[in-house]
This record gives C-alpha cells, sequence and structure tokens, in this order.
C-alpha cells in the first residue's frame, strides 16, 4: 500500500468515526446545561411546579375512598374530609397547571430562539463545508433541522416525565399500602416501557435511512413551485415530470415510514394487551381475594386506573423524549463534536503580512464521498505581492485549489502554508479574516444596497466611505447610480419598495462586497465575472490586477481564476490546470513561447471570438 493510500484510508476512518452519534444521555446532559446556562430561573421554577403538581393528582384516590366510607357506613368526619380534600386537590392542580403551562411555554419561546441560533452558529462556524456535501452528514443535518424545533421541548418533555415518573410512585406507595402483592401490577407496565425504548429508534433510523427521497421531493417540489426556475419549466413543458418524480420521490420516502410504523404499532397494542389483563386480574384479585371494604375497592380501582393512564402517558412521553427530542439532542452534540474537531487543530497564528507567499506542497484532494482525485499531487508556489491566474478547462480543479486556499476543505494528502506555517492549523476564523474574495456562486443579500456590499467587512458594514470605494474598486459605481436611492436602495422584489436587479449586477455587487477588506493577505477572485462578455471580463481584471499592484504592503496574493484565457494575460503568474494536475506555470509571453497547452487552448479560444 502507497503512503497515499494509507493516509487515505485513515482519512476515511477519521470521518467514519465523526459520523457516528454520541450516546443518548451524555447528549442529553449536554442539552440541559446549554438550557440552564440559557434560562436557569425558569427551569427551576418549572421543575418545583412539576413535583408539586403530581401530589393533588395521586390524592384523589384517598379523597374517593373517604367519600366512599363515609357514605357507606355514615361517617361524617371521613365525609367531610374527603369533600373537602377533592375540592382542594382540585384547586391546587387547575392552579399549577396553568402556571406550568404558562412557565414552560416562556421558557419553551426562549430556548427555541436560543438553540436555533445556536445550530445556525454551529454550521456556519464549522472550518470546511464536508457536512454540506457529505450524503450522510446532509441527512443527519436535514433531520436536525426539523428537530432543533423541538429541542425547547425537551426540557417540557423531561418535566411532564418527571411528574408521570412521581405519580406512579405514589401510586405504588398506595396500592403497596392496601397489599405488597399489588406491587406486581405495575410490572406488567414493563412490555409497555421496553417498547416505548424501541420503537422511536426503530422509526427514526428508517427516518434517516430513506432521507434522501425526502429531500429529492423537497427539491422537486421548490423547482415545480418557485419563480427562478418558472420559466424553463414552462417552456419545457416538463411540469407533469416533475410532478411524477415527486411523487415517486415521497412514495420511497412514505413507504418504508409507513411499514415501520404500522409494525411498532402492532408491538405496541400487544404491550397494552399484557398490562390491561394485568390490570383486570388486579382488580378481580382484590374484589373476590380481599376483605378490605369498599373504600378499599374504590381506591384500587381508582389507583389502578390512574396507573393505567400514567403508564399510558409515561409511555408516549417516553417515545417522543427517546424518538424525537433525545434523537435531537444527539445529532446537536454530533454537530457540536463535528465543529470541534474541524477546528482544533488551531495552534499557530496568521502571519501579519506575506514576505514569501503560499505554498502548496504536493497537495492531492478528492470530495467527501467519491474517490475520484480532482487535484493530484499540486506543488506550487503563488510569490508574495503577485498577481496568479488561474486558468483551465471547466472541471480541470480551478475553484477547488481556491476553496482549499480557503480552508473550505482540507487536503486529503499534503499541505498548503503561508510563509510556512500550516494554514491547517491556523485557527479558521483568523485565518478568514486575512481573507478576502468573490466568488461564482456569490449569495444574494437581499438588503439595503450599502448593507449587501458592507457586509463584506462586518466591522466596517456600516462605513458609506469604505462601502462606496469598494464599490468603485469594483467597477460597480454604475450600478449603483442606476438604483433608485443608490446605496439606500432595498434590494430584491419581494420586499415592500424591493428593486429586482439582474444577475451581471447581482454579480458586480457581490465583487464589491469582496473588496470591502482592506487589508487581506489574499484576495480570491473565482470567476467572478462569469455573467459578464469576455470583454469586460479582460478589463475588469486588467483593473483589478493594477490596483493589486499598487497595494502590495501586505505582500498580498491576488489569485483570478477564470476559465477564458485571453482575459487573464496581465497576470505575474498564470497556472494552468488540466486533469487534476498543474501542467504548466509562467507569465502569458513564456507560456506561449513553450507551445504548450495554454498557446494551444489560447489560440482555440482566440479564433472562438475573432
Amino acid at each position: 500500500m502507497s503512503p497515499s493510500e494509507a493516509k487515505g484510508r485513515r482519512a476515511a476512518g477519521v470521518q467514519d468515526r465523526a459520523g457516528e452519534l454520541p450516546a443518548a444521555v451524555p447528549s442529553m446532559v449536554r442539552v440541559v446545561k446549554h438550557g440552564y446556562r440559557a434560562e436557569p430561573r425558569l427551569l427551576w421554577a418549572s421543575l418545583a411546579m412539576t413535583t408539586l403538581e403530581a401530589l393533588p393528582d395521586v390524592l384523589v384516590g384517598i379523597w374517593l375512598a373517604l367519600l366512599t366510607d363515609g357514605l357507606v357506613h355514615h361517617h361524617q368526619t371521613r365525609l367531610y374530609v374527603g369533600a373537602a380534600g377533592l375540592a382542594a386537590s382540585a384547586t391546587l392542580m387547575w392552579t399549577l397547571s396553568v402556571t406550568l403551562d404558562r412557565t414552560t411555554r416562556r421558557l419553551g419561546d426562549r430556548l427555541n430562539i436560543m438553540f436555533q441560533g445556536h445550530v445556525a452558529r454551529l454550521q456556519a462556524e464549522v472550518a470546511t463545508v464536508e457536512h454540506h456535501e457529505r450524503p450522510a452528514y446532509l441527512d443527519r443535518i436535514a433531520v436536525l433541522r426539523t428537530g432543533v424545533f423541538a429541542l425547547d421541548h425537551l426540557f417540557r418533555s423531561m418535566f411532564t416525565m418527571l411528574g408521570w415518573l412521581l405519580r406512579l410512585a405514589f401510586v405504588c406507595i398506595l396500592l403497596a399500602a392496601i397489599h405488597p402483592a399489588l406491587l406486581l401490577l405495575p410490572v406488567g407496565a414493563v412490555p409497555l416501557l421496553l417498547v416505548a425504548v424501541w420503537r422511536p429508534q426503530v422509526e427514526k433510523g428508517t427516518e434517516e435511512r430513506v432521507a434522501a427521497h425526502a429531500r429529492l421531493a423537497r427539491h422537486l417540489f421548490n423547482v415545480a413551485t418557485t419563480p427562478p426556475p418558472g420559466k424553463e419549466v414552462r417552456v419545457t413543458g416538463n411540469q407533469a415530470d416533475l410532478v411524477q418524480r415527486r411523487t415517486a420521490a415521497w412514495g420511497e420516502w412514505f413507504g418504508p415510514i409507513r411499514g415501520v410504523k404500522l409494525a411498532s404499532a402492532a408491538w405496541l397494542t400487544l404491550a397494552w394487551a399484557v398490562f390491561s389483563l394485568a390490570f383486570v386480574g388486579a382488580v378481580v384479585w382484590v374484589v373476590a381475594g380481599l376483605d378490605r371494604g369498599p373504600g378499599a375497592v374504590v381506591l384500587v380501582l381508582t389507583a389502578g386506573g390512574r396507573l393505567s393512564a400514567y403508564v399510558g402517558s409515561a409511555v408516549g412521553e417516553l417515545s417522543f423524549l427517546r424518538g424525537i427530542w433525545l434523537d435531537s439532542a444527539q445529532r446537536l452534540a454530533w454537530l457540536e463534536d463535528f465543529a470541534a474537531a474541524q477546528n482544533a487543530r488551531a495552534d499557530r497564528s496568521a502571519p501579519d503580512r506575506l514576505a514569501e507567499g503560499i505554498r502548496f506542497e504536493h497537495v492531492s484532494f478528492a470530495y467527501p464521498g467519491t474517490s475520484r482525485e480532482v487535484l493530484r499531487d499540486v506543488d506550487l508556489t503563488l510569490p508574495a505581492g503577485a498577481v496568479v491566474a488561474i486558468v483551465g478547462e471547466n472541471g480541470a480543479g480551478k475553484s477547488t485549489l481556491v476553496k482549499l486556499l480557503a480552508r473550505m476543505y482540507a487536503p486529503s494528502s499534503g499541505r498548503i502554508t503561508a510563509d510556512g506555517v500550516d494554514i491547517g492549523h491556523v485557527d479558521v476564523e483568523e485565518w478568514r479574516a486575512r481573507l478576502a474574495g468573490a466568488f461564482q456562486d456569490f449569495a444574494r443579500l437581499e438588503f439595503v444596497a450599502a448593507t449587501t456590499v458592507g457586509l463584506g467587512d462586518e466591522p466596517r458594514r456600516d462605513d458609506r466611505v469604505a462601502v462606496g470605494t469598494a464599490v468603485d474598486r469594483a467597477g460597480a459605481t454604475p450600478v449603483v447610480d442606476g438604483l433608485r436611492d443608490g446605496l439606500d436602495t432595498q434590494l430584491g422584489p419581494s420586499w415592500e419598495d424591493g428593486v429586482d436587479v439582474s444577475f451581471g449586477q447581482w454579480q458586480k455587487l457581490a465583487l464589491a462586497r469582496g473588496y470591502m477588506r482592506p487589508e487581506p493577505l489574499v484576495l480570491m477572485l473565482d470567476e467572478p465575472t462569469a455573467a459578464l462578455d469576455a470583454e469586460t471580463e479582460h478589463a475588469l481584471f486588467e483593473r483589478f490586477a493594477a490596483g493589486a499592484r499598487e497595494e502590495t504592503t501586505a505582500g498580498r496574493v491576488t489569485v483570478l481564476v477564470s476559465h477564458r484565457f485571453s482575459t487573464v494575460r496581465m497576470a505575474d503568474l498564470i497556472v494552468v490546470l488540466d486533469g487534476a494536475r498543474v501542467v504548466e506555470v509562467g507569465s502569458h509571453d513564456q507560456l506561449m513561447a513553450h507551445g504548450g497547452t495554454y498557446a494551444e487552448l489560447y489560440a482555440i479560444q482566440a479564433a472562438s471570438y475573432a
């Protein structure tokens, strides 16, 4: 086995381990700690009221027994005590129920906001974008995105479960007071508890297994119902095909889930039958075999009936707790661990300036879940202060090289250094704070134009001078001047007074956003003008290169990525990628004189534009 293969297998092992869900109980403990740090007072209040609420509910059986004895034996004291007890229990139960409901709702609202923000922050702060592209991780995160809305209910479910368990304990004490043998009745509930633990685990496993079909169905629904693809769908006339595919995808998702739910429901029915037989047998035994008077019989009937209700409620709550909320807690803990592992190697600081430059040292890379290498044994130096163009045909690995430089992924083998420091050992936030750029797959931020641009450097988001400078450097001044209110124009037609802009205008605003940071170590322009014609792109790249050479105090490396060879002639260094490898490096004149791949492709493209 070669060293690269061995390293690849070790990396795969790490990924497999990263894909494991943490243990259930520690995950729930971790979520409880998050909630306690956020709302300690509301948690303690909810816990106290849950405990108090259980007692008057259970005492109803005793009050009914006293009432029965008082009526049968004409014992007024027992009659009055039973009636007063029932009134007190009813009042306390109503008061505590209303107060607890309002408290837990308030707690839930606050925790819901906290957990949603926590999950969003975790996904955004993960060093790489691997979790967005590995199918197994996508399915897990898709389930978590749904489950995060239930995490706030985890605490309510825990308190409710605690309340049922306290009621069960009190009922067992009452049954034991009549006869110790009646403590065997709760044993009949064991099958229910076992099914309650097993059922959600099986159902959730099936849901995750078929999550890809649900994602496909949602994707097809969005394609068929959202404006961007609407024109193409109508022109091609494939609405029926989309509907058919969506129906088939939903069938692939719903069929297995329906089957496993029917099977688990059958087992739950059988478990309830076992408990029902035990309950009926206990009542018959008390009535026929014991001579404890009518009050004892009423107490057994009441306690047994409440035991049945408590077991049913506890089983239902346990099923939700195990199937939805505890599972969501595991997925949240997994995402936290995954994010921490991705950011765990930071032990070096990012340089303040580049003296030597960026170096790719025997870097190879394959996207997660694939074995085909997109980059293979890349050994390349990007000199400090240089304007470097990365060119090649579609699929040559140009954008991948930039993603590795931005640490969206880690190399499968090899390393990338900045002045000799492995960037994989630099804190990812610190490293990215020294980067700037614009990408072909840019974000359309539908804010006021000034904010849309200013977010490229969040601390200076509201600095109109900085925003204006970035707009000018990106050549986007005509776009802003053409807006109704200039930089104060709301972008996006779906908002009140919002203005719709073209794809090319969105791209120029994204490019301006990339120019907001004043002193980046690396400026990455990954086909940021792909929507423009070759002549316009060439003029903009000339402007970018001229500006980069005027601002080299930090040794900035400017990386221009394009599949158009004719637009990057001004670069100090041109890197030609072909078949996942770097095949040529040099200036335009050097590469043309060499007569290799660059010269050949340059001539072909030049002829097509002639």
